[in-house]
């Protein structure tokens, strides 16, 4: 829901919008169920989005003709969510038909507070860990009240994924929840009472389109205290007598994303080129000028080593090279690391293909495709999309097949991702693209959501490009704009195309 509404914003339906939509869905809710004469509400909000639903509903209620206090767990300064402020905001006028309370210390608690209807908009899908004073005693507050109690959302202290209590929980007759049905709720039914979801004008649609949310989605947050190898080892299995500068670009866009070691695994020859353009990667030189099945035991204590693996890219097709890989996709089952197969060693692939037991991802354009399955993808999206769909349940595999559109499947989900232009159709922007993508897998990135995030950076990285060069561009040129687009993904809204 948190990726789903940055993606609405995105796409042109504010979060600020949705806000409005959901405390009034709220305040309605309640209208429907008491009378204003006869009525006095509660509504407890914390700092964050939670809250500002609350404050938009307590707006309605008073409109309404409801008698409303408003607790804000906290200072007004300290309120988190931007959309949330400005709601606070358009209840500060509002003060002589409605009473507010600032309570930064649980001794701030009304103590003969009154209420027939309580609203608990104190923390919503967000929260992961016990609840903290004064929300803690807020909670116990609402518990005490002889009051009938409407839960924003998710009961606060209740995991929305889990529905595990977290300490002291909200315990509501009424949870309204916004949009879908959490996890959680059903699994909590003796805090959440009767669900109710209502809609708030999120389109379907917006749910299949990649976007800034699918990005925050596998960010890892860097701590303090973060150390060496935290981020994750890629192992780059690539390169030929005839290509080296393949297996670099996936390495190079792999630190950029953040991995802290990117090895490559090349001929020797290769390697020796690589070293020689960047400082920055490690090479493992291999015999002959292709990988041939007597590399594997080099390349083996890396696999194992590695949080993620990346090959294909430059490998070429000599009939030493595809038995390689055969060999080498057997021991990563085994060893289950994450792989992600493009290129030449898709090719290879197809050859002994099969339902795989490890997590992987394909990133074929649809020459590759075909050859991976023995049919052309269809032109229609929607025909696309399923025909994607059915092949990465057959495979076991994640489908990431670039186009014009891009479509990503699990064999379950499925997204359509619209960033990049044509002058991406340059060689080596598919080898960032699969450099960024193994990355997040090396960080423990879910695969779907790594290709997802993957497909929309290295396609809103090629727009930054295209937007300062024309389509002029080399691959190198996105290797400077994927921090860019990690850090700030809504920024590419400058850029989009609209067609």
């Amino acid at each position: 829901m948190r990726a789903l509404e940055l993606n609405s914003e995105y796409w042109g339906v504010s979060r600020f919008q949705l806000m409005e939509n959901a405390g009034k869905s709220l305040a309605e809710e309640v209208a429907n169920r008491f009378k204003p004469d006869k009525t006095r509400i509660a509504v407890f909000c914390g700092l964050g989005g939670n809250g500002g639903d609350g404050f938009v509903a307590a707006r309605h209620l008073v409109c309404l003709g409801f008698k409303v206090e408003v607790l804000l767990a906290g200072k007004p300064a300290d309120i988190s969510d931007k959309e949330a402020q400005k709601n606070w905001i358009a209840l500060q006028s509002l003060k002589d038909i409605l009473t507010i309370h600032e309570v930064y210390d649980s001794s701030l608690i009304p103590p003969r507070l009154k209420a027939e209807v309580v609203v608990d908009a104190l923390l919503g899908i967000g929260l992961k860990g016990a609840p903290r004073p004064p929300i803690l005693q807020m909670i116990k507050k609402i518990n005490e009240m002889d009051s009938f109690c409407i839960a924003v959302d998710i009961p606060t202290g209740i995991d929305s994924d889990t529905g595990n209590e977290l300490g002291e929980a909200v315990k509501a007759d009424v949870t309204v929840t916004f949009h879908k049905l959490k996890p959680g709720l059903e699994a909590a039914k003796k805090h959440v009472g009767k669900i109710i979801v209502k809609d708030i004008g999120l389109p379907p649609e917006f749910e299949r389109f990649a976007g800034p949310g699918d990005v925050q989605l596998v960010v890892k947050p860097r701590r303090p205290e973060a150390h060496k190898g935290e981020f994750g080892r890629l192992l780059v299995i690539g390169g030929s007598d005839v290509f080296s500068g393949a297996p670099m670009l996936v390495a190079s866009a792999a630190l950029r994303v953040g991995v802290d070691l990117a090895y490559i695994a090349a001929p020797h020859r290769t390697a020796y080129a690589i070293s020689s353009m960047s400082p920055d990667l490690i090479t493992i030189k291999l015999d002959g000028d292709h990988l041939n099945p007597s590399d594997v035991a080099t390349i083996r204590p890396y696999l194992e080593k590695a949080t993620a693996v990346a090959m294909g890219p430059g490998l070429g097709l000599h009939k030493d090279t595809r038995d390689a890989v055969k060999e080498i996709v057997k021991i990563i089952e085994k060893v289950k690391v994450p792989l992600l197969l493009d290129a030449d060693g898709l090719k290879a692939f197809a050859e002994f293909k099969h339902k795989v037991t490890s997590p992987m991802v394909f990133t074929p354009h649809a020459g590759e495709y075909q050859i991976l399955t023995g049919k052309e993808p269809p032109q229609e999206l929607n025909e696309k999309a399923a025909e994607v769909q059915k092949t990465a349940e057959e495979l076991g595999a994640v489908i990431l097949l670039k186009g014009h559109v891009d479509v990503i499947s699990d064999g379950k989900r499925v997204k359509l991702n619209f960033t990049g232009n044509p002058g991406m159709t340059v060689g080596g922007t598919g080898d960032v693209l699969s450099g960024v993508v193994a990355a997040f897998m090396a960080q423990g990135a879910d695969p779907f959501e790594a290709a997802v995030a993957g497909a929309f950076i290295n396609g809103a990285a090629g727009d930054f490009v295209q937007n300062e060069k024309g389509y002029h561009m080399v691959p190198t040129d996105l290797l400077n704009w994927i921090p860019c687009v990690i850090d700030d993904p809504m920024s590419h809204v400058k850029v989009r195309r609209t067609t």
